[in-house]
C-alpha cells in the first residue's frame, strides 16, 4: 500500500481546521500532519513537515495566503501542491494566488467530497478548480484587453503567442482544448474515444511543451492561445 497523502491545513479559524481534519482523516489514503493559523506559520511548518498538499486560506494575520503561497512555491525543498480554500469574496486575491503558484481553488462552502477530491487531485499532480469559479478565473487570466472607447475600431488580431518547447500535435491540441473547457481526464477520454491512461500521457507531454507547472497553468495558457 502506498504512503498516505500528507496534508497541512492553513486557516486562522480553528473550527474550520478542525472540520477539515475530521473530513480528511476519515480517508485511509489521507493524513493531516499539521495545522497553521497564519501564512508565516505555514511557511515554517511546511519546511519542517514536508507535506504533499497544503490547503491555504487567503486572508490571515501575520502573512496572507498569497504571500505564503509565493514563498512556498519558490522553495524547491518544499514541493507541496497548494489549494486555495476561500470564501471567494475577493476576486483579486484569488487571481493573485494562482499567479503566485497555487494549483487549486476550492470554496469554503464546498462539500466534503469536493475537499477530498481536491487533495487527491493535487497529490496526483493535477490542478483543481471549483466548477463555480473556473470560467470566472480563466476569463481573468486570459488577459483580454480592455474594451476600446465607443466608436473606436476593434482589434481582432491573433491570440497572444505562447512559447512552446516544441509544437503540439493535433491530438495534444484537442486534449488541451478540452482541458481549457475544464474537462476531467475521464471526460476527455470519453470525448476523444481514447483511454484515460492515454489522456494522462498527452497531458504530461502538453505540460512539458508548454513549460506549465500543472493543469491549471496549462488551462490559462490554452485560453491565451485562443483554444477556448
Amino acid at each position: 500500500m502506498s504512503a498516505p497523502i500528507r496534508v497541512l491545513l492553513v486557516d486562522d479559524h480553528a473550527l474550520l481546521r478542525a472540520g477539515f481534519r475530521t473530513i480528511l482523516d476519515t480517508q485511509p489514503d489521507i493524513t493531516v500532519i499539521g495545522e497553521a493559523s497564519s501564512g508565516a506559520e505555514a511557511v515554517a511548518k511546511a519546511s519542517a513537515l514536508r507535506p504533499d498538499v497544503i490547503t491555504m486560506d487567503v486572508q490571515m494575520p501575520d502573512m496572507d495566503g498569497i504571500e505564503a503561497t509565493r514563498l512556498l512555491v519558490a522553495d524547491p525543498a518544499v514541493g507541496a501542491a497548494i489549494a486555495i480554500v476561500t470564501t471567494f469574496d475577493r476576486d483579486d486575491y484569488l487571481y493573485q494566488a494562482l499567479d503566485a503558484g497555487a494549483s487549486g481553488f476550492l470554496l469554503k462552502n464546498a462539500g466534503a467530497e469536493d475537499l477530498i477530491a481536491a487533495v487527491r487531485a493535487l497529490a496526483a499532480g493535477d490542478g483543481m478548480l471549483a466548477p463555480e469559479v473556473t470560467r470566472r478565473v480563466l476569463a481573468r487570466f486570459a488577459a483580454t484587453p480592455a474594451a476600446p472607447p465607443p466608436g473606436a475600431p476593434v482589434d481582432r488580431g491573433p491570440a497572444p503567442k505562447v512559447a512552446l518547447a516544441e509544437p503540439l500535435t493535433e491530438r495534444e491540441t484537442e486534449v488541451l482544448t478540452l482541458l481549457a473547457d475544464a474537462r476531467s481526464n475521464a471526460e476527455i477520454a470519453k470525448a476523444l474515444f481514447i483511454g484515460e491512461a492515454t489522456v494522462k500521457t498527452h497531458v504530461s507531454r502538453i505540460l512539458q511543451k508548454l513549460g506549465a507547472r500543472d493543469r491549471v497553468q496549462a488551462v490559462v495558457l490554452a485560453h491565451r492561445m485562443g483554444l477556448a
